[in-house]
């Protein structure tokens, strides 16, 4: 049992750094149009677990990373749509910065596609990261618009 016990907190954090490197890679994509395969070899060669700068990143799971990432792209459109219709009366995804939209892509993919990933951890891992670029406002959008996406497809 304590084995089991031990290794949980090391995955959870392995998780949560694999999710903050898929917001990463996918807003590095959309800022430079980089071709996925690219993405995931750059992240893996230079990022992943890396010092970059005196900061130390942690290990991230990275069949996660790259599950997140490539289903991420590759379902972008469903993606965008729930995201999209989920918005206020009088927005769009184009008035929604890059990292939010990186942030909410990642989410969606996760709730849509990981079904063994509880709804309420994904949208806490998220609402966690935004919270490394935005502030509560931002961050209770997250959490609200996440919500809204795992009611629709967690049915």
């Amino acid at each position: 049992m304590a084995p089991l016990m031990a290794a949980t907190p090391k995955r959870s954090l392995s998780r949560s750094a694999a999710r903050l490197a898929a917001v990463q890679a996918l807003y590095q994509q959309e800022m430079e149009s980089t071709p996925v395969a690219r993405l995931l070899h750059e992240f893996h060669q230079h990022r992943l677990g890396a010092t970059i700068d005196g900061v130390d990143y942690a290990d991230a799971e990275v069949d996660f990373f790259d599950d997140v990432v490539t289903g991420a792209d590759a379902r972008r459109d469903e993606l965008d749509a729930l995201i999209a219709d989920r918005l206020a009366a009088g927005w769009s995804l184009a008035r929604l910065d890059k990292p939010m939209k990186a942030i909410l892509r990642a989410g969606a993919y996760e709730l849509a596609a990981r079904p063994d990933v509880p709804a309420a951890s994904v949208i806490s891992e998220y609402v966690d990261v935004a919270k490394a670029f935005y502030d509560a406002r931002e961050t209770g959008f997250v959490n609200g618009l996440l919500d809204a996406i795992a009611k629709e497809v967690r049915k």
